[in-house]
């Protein structure tokens, strides 16, 4: 299965277990409509911070929001170029 682009890796030299973490805090969206109608909104609520997951979370994720059942991510890190 193929994951997305946007997630963040973290690794965590006491386990094998890899946890994916989003930050709302070097978002350029936070704050703005794209933010109240982000996958991370949807996720923790109106005043979000950031999300982390497993890889195996982030897949059904990732599936989930293909088929439009939650909102997609709009995370865009701030100096990152738009596209």
């Amino acid at each position: 299965m193929r994951r997305a682009k946007w997630w963040q890796v973290k690794g965590d030299t006491m386990s094998n277990e890899i946890e994916l973490s989003i930050s709302c805090n070097d978002c350029v969206r936070r704050g703005t409509p794209d933010c109240a109608d982000c996958l991370v909104s949807f996720v923790l609520g109106e005043e979000p911070d950031e999300l982390v997951m497993t890889a195996e979370e982030a897949d059904v994720v990732q599936l989930f929001t293909s088929q439009g059942m939650m909102p997609r991510l709009k995370f865009q890190r701030r100096g990152a170029s738009t596209q």
